[in-house]
């Protein structure tokens, strides 16, 4: 961990900073900046503990967290399910497939951003939707560490209001967290084998989200999140590019 320790708390501060700002998008920018550094499964290894804290912290600031969990039931279900036993883990294929689905997953993210694009789910195509969407989800936070695509516009097509689509979110990172665990220690990998990363980075990502409160108020949040997404989208292309030319 030494080796590595000043772009892991780089890139857990980022996290930090972007979740304040915008309320998601720590495990994108985790990711995504520690993936040239290390391979993915240590990365979404060290990324569990401080992922599971902060929306944990994030899914009880909220007022209604029972009526919220009761309503996700059938995609949450889904998303552990998925994660548990989709074909492919991250722990168990090569570096170069789990970077390719990396990067085109921050390529398809960056984009959909990007474009601001928005679905609208019907109420009534919801209750066998969101199963059906929770396994796919799984299934690519299993390969990848990451499911913001397609579980966040999912989530913004159920016509929540503001404070419940937060604590939506954070109940569904949180869930997302604990199965990723879970999946990597099936596959062998060390989700509590380096406490001591796991702690720093949870302390730099708890330095980051009060700052990027604050830069959330002082600055325009829709010029914030698309040089966010044009970021991601750099990146992704990069990831998928090394990939591919590996």
């Amino acid at each position: 961990m030494s080796e590595i320790w000043l772009p892991v708390v780089l890139a857990f501060l980022a996290g930090g900073v972007v979740k304040g700002a915008v309320g998601l998008g720590m495990p994108t920018v985790v990711l995504a900046a520690l993936a040239p550094y290390m391979p993915v499964s240590r990365a979404a290894a060290i990324l569990v503990v401080p992922s599971l804290v902060m929306n944990v912290w994030q899914l009880f600031g909220g007022p209604r967290p029972a009526r919220t969990a009761l309503r996700l039931a059938p995609l949450l279900a889904g998303l552990l399910l998925g994660t548990l036993f989709a074909p492919i883990g991250m722990a168990t294929v090569n570096t170069r497939l789990a970077t390719l689905c990396l990067g085109v997953l921050l390529l398809s993210y960056a984009l959909t951003g990007l474009a601001n694009l928005t679905l609208a789910v019907p109420p009534a195509a919801e209750r066998w939707l969101s199963p059906l969407l929770g396994l796919v989800s799984g299934a690519v936070n299993a390969a990848t560490g990451l499911f913001v695509i397609p579980l966040v516009p999912y989530l913004q097509g159920l016509r929540m209001d503001k404070d419940e689509l937060v604590q939506a979110l954070a109940l569904c990172f949180t869930v997302g967290a604990v199965a990723l665990g879970a999946r990597l220690w099936m596959d062998g990998a060390s989700v509590l084998g380096d406490l001591a990363g796991s702690a720093l980075a949870l302390a730099a990502a708890a330095i980051g989200m009060p700052l990027g409160k604050a830069l959330r108020e002082r600055s325009n949040q829709q010029v914030f999140r698309k040089c966010f997404f044009a970021v991601l989208l750099v990146v992704g292309a990069a990831l998928t590019a090394k990939a591919l030319l590996a």
